[in-house]
């Protein structure tokens, strides 16, 4: 049971389909303040023929928006744009009551980021998905004109996580709505009234009905929601196992799937690097959002030469952090968003612990109400360690020292995840170094964890941390699909066109020479011998031919 923030009758919110409130019909789920572990309000949940409602407004609505131009499309984002900045305050404020995140570091890492895209995607979304011509490299295609075509998907079903509910949901409804898509949007149970708030943004942007919907629902129900034959292209975020889950459901259908699953990200300190900066830096990447972060630093491997006056420099910036309700005075780090995050960080630091390794600052859960963790910087650890191999999720800063860079990469490599990595130095041969050995979709040196603000950084990991981009341009082209298309406007049949005969028999050898034969003599040799065919001369295209002859030598 939830305690009550007040005596007052909790206010109940409801998902949206086609542009309306709908109240659902399967109960009411309360909506918990992280930092005191009250309920503050309630949300109605969706029935399954609900649910489903949803996704048929948004097929009904896809071929009206599909037709709308970009530049169409455009101004319903940055209308968009207008609303969220004239809401800032008000979505940071919510972002903290039931995300647990201070309110500014919501306007830092997820208002503002949100606000990038949706101006990014207004601005280069036609360009970014323009058509592109390609140009044939057979001979004998040389006349056509051919181009690739990037088009939507039809209904884009995102699955969003409750650990940066506003700037990851709004995202990826923007970057779908932008490539001609409709969504339907499940935010993630414990940030369910933040992801109804951008339905509320998209509705007063003048968004149409069915583009955008917002569902509540029972996890028990979202199954059925990957599973409905109308939802195109699934976009999900959050932990592997559920990813998994997901993917399996998908196969059903075939339906495509982009997942982005977390990660347990290196931050690589090279003896000749700045050791303040690389402190304040990584100290910031571990403890950011409580560390609920899937690119957050959650193990440093530090060369030895430098390993002690950096962890003093650690641990030093690590207890100057105020922690606390955000709603009470100023603070640096919020409550952990759920109870059972901050029950997996305590279990983490008590293996490591159990198995050596030794607590410096923090390591033992804040009395009192609320999920609070403080921030936790163990030394002595090792991969034997649940720390160093599983994803935390929470403000736990493993430091390892290595004896060389060698090992330092070996060890940030050893690990089924690669989302994110950093490395701290001031060797530009170094920093290249390490961009290319180290194992991640993202790698950045001398700061880290920035790179989802930034619009045109695409987001996404190797192995075990997802399939697929979800973010920039890459996560652009996941919201469409790439369509070949080419023209021919002659009049002559083709050269291989029924009927066969034995003119081809003799020609088609020529040809397959006069294309690729070693010899640059033989493939003169042959091309001339060409022209001694009527076949050819008729059906050949040579004015096309000639045009791209250089391609003969």
């Amino acid at each position: 049971m939830y305690a009550v923030e007040s005596n007052a009758m909790l206010s109940v919110h409801h998902s949206w389909i086609a542009n309306r409130e709908v109240e659902g019909r399967a109960g009411v789920r309360p909506v918990v303040n992280p930092a005191t572990g009250a309920a503050f309000a309630s949300a109605s949940l969706l029935d399954a023929d609900q649910a489903a409602s949803a996704i048929a407004a948004a097929r009904a609505a896809f071929p009206a928006w599909r037709a709308l131009s970009f530049r169409e499309r455009a101004r319903v984002l940055l209308a968009a744009r207008q609303v969220v900045l004239q809401r800032a305050d008000g979505i940071a404020k919510l972002i903290e009551q039931e995300q647990g995140k201070p309110a500014v570091e919501a306007h830092l890492v997820e208002v503002f980021p949100a606000l990038e895209t949706l101006k990014h995607l207004a601005l280069h979304a036609e360009d970014l998905l323009a058509e592109d011509p390609v140009e044939a490299q057979v001979l004998l295609f040389a006349h056509k004109d051919a181009r690739l075509r990037y088009e939507p998907y039809g209904v884009v079903l995102a699955v969003t996580p409750w650990n940066y509910p506003f700037g990851i949901s709004l995202s990826g409804v923007a970057t779908a709505l932008a490539a001609g898509n409709t969504v339907v949007l499940k935010p993630a149970p414990a940030t369910t009234l933040v992801g109804l708030r951008i339905a509320e943004v998209f509705r007063e942007a003048g968004v149409p009905e069915g583009v955008i919907n917002v569902v509540a629902v029972d996890d028990a129900l979202a199954p059925g929601l990957v599973e409905d034959p109308r939802v195109d292209k699934i976009v999900f975020t959050g932990s592997p196992a559920t990813g998994r889950r997901v993917m399996i459901s998908a196969a059903k259908n075939l339906t495509p799937v982009v997942l982005e699953l977390g990660g347990k990200d290196p931050a690589v300190v090279c003896r000749d690097a700045d050791l303040d900066r690389a402190a304040r830096g990584i100290v910031w990447g571990a403890f950011v959002n409580a560390g609920q972060t899937c690119a957050s630093v959650e193990r440093v491997y530090v060369e030895t030469a430098v390993a002690e006056p950096f962890l003093q420099r650690v641990v030093e910036l690590t207890r100057a952090l105020r922690v606390g309700d955000p709603a009470a005075g100023e603070v640096d780090l919020g409550a952990l968003t759920l109870e059972r995050q901050r029950t997996i960080v305590e279990e983490h630091v008590a293996d490591a612990v159990a198995r050596g390794a030794r607590v410096l600052t923090g390591g033992a859960a804040m009395p009192g109400p609320g999920y609070f963790y403080p921030p936790t910087v163990l030394a002595g650890v090792d991969h034997t360690m649940r720390v160093m191999r599983e994803e935390t999720f929470g403000p736990v800063l493993p430091v390892m020292p290595v004896a060389s860079l060698d090992e330092a990469i070996r060890l940030a490599n050893d690990s089924e995840y690669g989302l994110t990595a950093s490395g701290w130095t001031r060797d530009p041969a170094t920093a290249r170094r390490l961009e290319r050995e180290l194992q991640a979709g993202v790698v950045t040196t001398n700061d880290c964890v920035y790179t989802f603000g930034e619009p045109t950084a695409p987001w996404g990991g190797f192995k075990k941390s997802g399939i697929g981009r979800a973010h920039g341009p890459a996560g652009l082209r996941e919201m469409v699909q790439v369509k070949y298309v080419a023209r021919d406007d002659g009049a002559a049949p083709m050269l291989w066109w029924f009927p066969y005969g034995d003119e081809l028999r003799r020609l088609m050898p020529s040809a397959a020479r006069a294309l690729h034969a070693r010899s640059l003599w033989a493939r003169l040799a042959h091309s001339a011998r060409l022209l001694s065919f009527p076949r050819f001369r008729s059906r050949g295209r040579l004015a096309s031919i000639l045009r791209r002859a250089d391609r003969l030598f």
